[in-house]
This record gives C-alpha cells, structure tokens and sequence, in this order.
C-alpha cells in the first residue's frame, strides 16, 4: 500500500504542478479570462491534531494533505477559539468568538443567542452559489448522531447529505479501553473489514464528488465533514498496516512536567496519566488514531483528484480544517481534547486559492479560525458581515512570511470539582499564557521562543510579572476569563 500511494502521489504533484504553472500564465490573480466566479470546497476534519507528514509529524503517512499543501498556504499556527467540536464549529462558521455565540457546551445552537447570524456558508447562498452540505460541518455527536441532520443550521444550506456507512452497524465489534465511558469519549477503535466506499467517511466522500459533478458548471459552496479521526477511531484495516507498533512511541515529557502545571489545566474527563491504563493499551489507541488519519487523507485524495478531474481547479478554493487540535499523551498522559496546551488549541489549517503568490508555502503567522469566514467571503468578493470578528489573512495567501502580529484566543469551560471553571489563554509569536478563573484556579506561562513542548510554566518567576501582566490585559481585553452566567449544561462539556 506504502508504495502505490507514493506512486499516485508523484503522479497527482506532477499533475497539479502542471495546472499551477498553466495558472500563473493567466491574469494576475490566477482568474481566467472567462472571469468565472470562484467555488469553494470547504473540507473540515474531526479530531485531528497536527499529525499530518507535512506538518512534521515522523509517522503519519499522509501524501494526499501534504499534496494539498504543496498547492496552497499551509498555516502552521492557527488556533480554535475552543477545543470542544459544538462550539469551535460554531465559531468558526459565524465568525464570531464563543462569548458572542454564548456556545461553550455540546448543546447549545448558536441561533439560541444570535438569532439573525449570517453565516459562512449562509452568505454564500445569499450571494447566488449553491450550498450545500455532506457529513459533519457543524456539530453531531459521534456516532450517535450519524446519519442525521445533528445539530445542524437549516439556513446555511440548499442541500444537505447525511451517509451512514458500516461503522454504525459494527459498534459491537469495537475495542473499548475504558467499558465503562462511551465509545464516543473513550479510547476505542475497530480495524474494520470490507471498503473505504463502505465506511461513513468514504459515502461522504463519494456524495461530495457527485455534487461536484452535478454542479461544476455553476458557482457553489460545498462543505464536507468527516467523522474521523473522532472516537471511536474506525477504519479499513489496510491502514493499520501502514502503522506497525514498534513505530508507536509516547512523546517525550519530562520526568516532573506535570509538576509545575495547575490541577484545571488538566480536562476532567482525564485527570490522571493515560486514563490509569497501561502504556502499552494506550498506545494501541494511538496506533488506531493514525489508521484513521491516514484513512480521512485517502478520502480528502479523492475529492482532490475530482477537483482535477473536473476541470475545476483553475476557479476553485479549496480549504482543510480540523476543529481543533487533540492530545495523543502529552504532558505524561493527556489524551483527546478539551485542554488548552498547544496541541489541542492549534489544529491544520490549508487553503489553496487559485493564483496566489504564496502557493506551495507555509505560513508561520498566528491566525485564528474566526479568521477563516472574512478570508474566504473576501477571496470570492463578497462582504461579510461587520459583526465578524475574525480578520482576513488573505494577504498572507500572497506573502506567507509577511510581518503580521497575529494574537489567538483560546477558551475552555469544565465542571470543575463542583465550581465550574473557565480557562483563557493568549498565544502571541513567542508565548502562550493562560488563566483559570481569572487566575484563581492557577496561571501559566510558556516561552515558545525556548519551550516549544510546554515544558517549563514560568508563571511563578518574578522576572515575568512584567511579561504575565501585559498578557493579561490583552487576554481580558478579548476575551471573558469568568464562568458565563448565560445557560450551558455542566454534563455536556
């Protein structure tokens, strides 16, 4: 399998290369002459931290998302607004920061507080494109909600398509580390038999590439969702193959990391190390995991060679997210979300536009997702609305490495011990500093500069008072470091 999917990868860069050459030979911003508005394929992934080959990572076997950031602008600091799925969702489709939305749970809708909201994919529908949805764009829960419309906004889509694959018929075949949480918060997997086409992800992929089909001739936004690599982590079992154990490691930590590090720090779903399983289980989890990165790449593959197959290339944006990032046992056993260390706060972000300067870069730039709603609404043209509260990185789709001074928000509400607890942080170009509480249930600070791993919390040193309050005033200023008063449901975060 290794060797055929680097076969197919050098044949599609070859292909694509060949495309982007032909664009820079049009006008200068890559349109044709025709002048044929831009579509958008808007592509999100659930769960996937920055295990992806192009991002660094040593094992993940990706060719299909490096290829996409061999085409566009790979942002390799971009940070959610929450590490929960309802609530980045929904931010990063309004625009707007989670303390406008009020949405900080797995419940809430967003319209409950914001009722006339324009969405992204809404503005586009305004504005005379076809919208339209298959899989998991905003919130469902996994996998209980496959199949349905989830928790989904009737006014952002002209059509929408909700597949049911196999993996919801085989639940009684998964592996459950922990029996007694559901498979849809524990460390569970299946290898599964039969098809990629087979699997809900695969059925996505192939209803968006009809939808392509069916419509390529007409301007549209086509949002596609995929499950993976959410809990339980479901795949072929060809993509296990591409992951032997031995390859498998835990990352490094040191001995003492948690010592410096504040009880709220950690999610409550897993305040001890690995869940207080052994090593070895865990580690078959994150085995699992990377199947199903791989298997979610294959997927994004296909709906880039229909992209070319159609002609589509020349006149379409294309855009990858994930909600947020997610831990695979950092810190000596963090695992999932909910937390907000860099590797669940940032998560993929690529965005090819046809004709930009900044094609086949990367940018070090920190961008939010509320960024991704006026970026995209401005490369079509169209006005989004003055409440959004992101700001356009298009410039940076032309000079990814131009001077920007970028800030990211980051929030996270918990239960808490009985009181519940809300933790902001800020991460500027050299450091991240967060407060629970307000700082009542702790604070930390990290100098990315020296501690990319978050390894060392420098908040009790005298020496960076100075630092910690300049970062607090701009933290409050943006965003409320306080429990809500608004309703949230304590059995939903």
């Amino acid at each position: 399998l290794g060797s055929a999917v680097s076969q197919k990868r050098i044949m599609n860069q070859t292909k694509h290369s060949l495309l982007l050459l032909s664009l820079a030979a049009l006008t200068p911003w890559g349109l044709a002459q025709s002048d044929k508005p831009l579509n958008v394929l808007f592509i999100a992934s659930d769960d996937l931290t920055q295990s992806i080959a192009c991002y660094g990572d040593p094992i993940a076997i990706t060719p299909n998302l490096d290829r996409l950031s061999d085409m566009g602008v790979r942002f390799d600091n971009a940070y959610c607004q929450i590490p929960l799925c309802n609530p980045t969702r929904a931010s990063l489709l309004t625009g707007l920061r989670p303390d406008t939305l009020k949405v900080y749970d797995l419940g809430r809708h967003f319209r409950d507080e914001v009722p006339d909201v324009v969405t992204l994919p809404q503005l586009f529908r305004n504005n005379g494109y076809k919208s339209m949805r298959v899989g998991k764009l905003y919130h469902y829960g996994v996998p209980v909600q496959i199949g349905t419309n989830g928790l989904d906004d009737p006014e952002s889509w002209d059509q929408v398509i909700n597949p049911k694959g196999r993996d919801t018929e085989e639940e009684h075949l998964i592996i459950n580390l922990e029996p007694h949480r559901p498979i849809s918060g524990a460390l569970s997997w299946l290898a599964a038999d039969g098809t990629d086409e087979e699997q809900t992800d695969g059925m996505i992929a192939t209803e968006a590439i009809e939808l392509l089909r069916e419509n390529k001739d007409r301007p549209f936004f086509l949002g596609v969702g995929f499950f993976r690599p959410h809990t339980p982590y479901v795949a072929p079992k060809k993509y296990w193959d591409l992951y032997p154990m031995d390859k498998i490691k835990m990352p490094y930590a040191h001995e003492n990391d948690r010592d410096d590090i504040p009880k709220s720090a950690f999610a409550h779903n897993n305040p001890v190390p690995n869940y207080g399983l052994p090593v070895e289980e865990v580690l078959r989890a994150k085995q699992a995991y990377y199947a199903n990165v791989s298997f979610v790449d294959a997927q994004v593959g296909r709906l880039l060679d229909a992209i070319e197959d159609l002609e589509l290339l020349d006149n379409t944006i294309i855009v990858f997210w994930s909600d947020h990032g997610y831990h695979l046992g950092e810190h000596q056993g963090v695992w999932q979300k909910r937390c907000l260390f860099e590797e669940s706060a940032s998560a993929p972000m690529m965005i090819f536009a046809p004709g930009r300067k900044g094609n086949g870069q990367a940018s070090q730039q920190i961008v939010e997702f509320v960024d991704l709603y006026p970026t995209v609404a401005s490369l079509c043209g169209l006005t989004p609305p003055k409440t959004v509260e992101g700001k356009s990185i298009v410039p940076l789709l032309d000079r990814p490495s131009k001077s920007w001074k970028g800030t990211a928000f980051t929030q996270v509400l918990r239960p808490g011990d009985g009181i519940p607890v809300m933790g902001a942080s800020i991460r500027t170009d050299r450091w991240r500093y967060t407060e629970w509480n307000e700082g009542e249930q702790g604070i930390e600070l990290y100098d990315h500069s020296n501690d990319p791993g978050e390894f060392d919390n420098l908040a009790s040193k005298p020496e960076f008072a100075g630092t910690i309050s300049d970062l607090r005033k701009k933290l409050r200023a943006n965003v409320s470091g306080k429990v809500p008063d608004s309703p949230f449901n304590p059995a939903r975060l």
